[in-house]
């Protein structure tokens, strides 16, 4: 007998729950100032970490973490170790969403330094952030880490940049596993097209679009994929932002 379809969804859902359920080493350490402003913008393309949807619970990537812009948006649990620092805050975790690269330093040692030198595993957080799981002092800790689903207020929101020919669309404040794998775009007048990643999570497409009411299909890396339909308008400008009311 075929297994319900709310069913067959509710064990999607666990199973992708369970791939990340382990508890994996790694350290963190923190910039951008006390009021989180230095970590705005950053090489996933938010821009306003705010007006994004992603305050300041966020957190630059080693590139060993990082996979070249392919996990901005994913959300990450990270509690520091108590038994190996005594600068913890025990009892205590948060959950950050990637929003930005921490580029190596080779001029410095892995242990020295070099903290965001592949292949380690590290978080750059953001001042408050860092210091709710550990004391300002310390400087770098050791931690736990494991990414979970992300829960975003409101809809996908797509930034439409770019000119004639090349639209330039930002994806975010994107739920579930809060990572964008693949985005399509349709025009009124035109069939489905795969957007490619320029950077980050900038998407483009080099067809011409003008005047024509434009939809999404996005989908994330673990399979789920929602379709935005005429979230802008035939009248649409670049520059503007478009909030849909779906979500993962």
């Amino acid at each position: 007998m075929a297994m319900p379809v709310v069913q067959v969804l509710l064990l999607c859902a666990l199973a992708y729950q369970a791939v990340d359920a382990q508890w994996t080493p790694a350290t963190a350490t923190f910039y951008g100032g006390s009021d989180g402003a230095g970590t705005m913008g950053g090489a996933c393309g938010y821009g306003n970490l705010y007006n994004a949807g992603y305050g300041l619970n966020n957190a630059a990537l080693s590139s060993a973490l990082f996979n070249d812009g392919a996990m901005c948006g994913a959300c990450y649990t990270i509690a520091c170790d108590t038994s190996q620092s005594k600068w913890c805050k025990p009892g205590t975790s948060i959950t950050i969403t990637a929003t930005n690269l921490c580029p190596p330093n080779y001029a410095k040692r892995n242990d020295d330094g070099g903290w965001c030198n592949p292949p380690r595993k590290h978080f750059d957080m953001s001042q408050p952030a860092w210091t709710s799981i550990a004391i300002y002092q310390a400087g770098i800790v050791p931690v736990n880490f494991k990414r979970v689903p992300c829960q975003k207020s409101g809809g996908i929101r797509f930034t439409i940049s770019g000119r004639d020919y090349f639209e330039l669309v930002t994806v975010f404040n994107v739920g579930g596993s809060g990572v964008v794998a693949q985005v399509s775009i349709k025009g009124s007048k035109t069939d489905w097209m795969a957007m490619s990643r320029n950077w980050g999570q900038n998407w483009q497409s080099n067809a011409y679009l003008n005047t024509q009411s434009l939809s999404f299909k996005v989908k994330l890396d673990d399979g789920r994929e929602v379709t935005v339909w005429n979230i802008a308008p035939s009248n649409w400008n670049f520059g503007t932002t478009y909030a849909s009311n779906i979500n993962f």
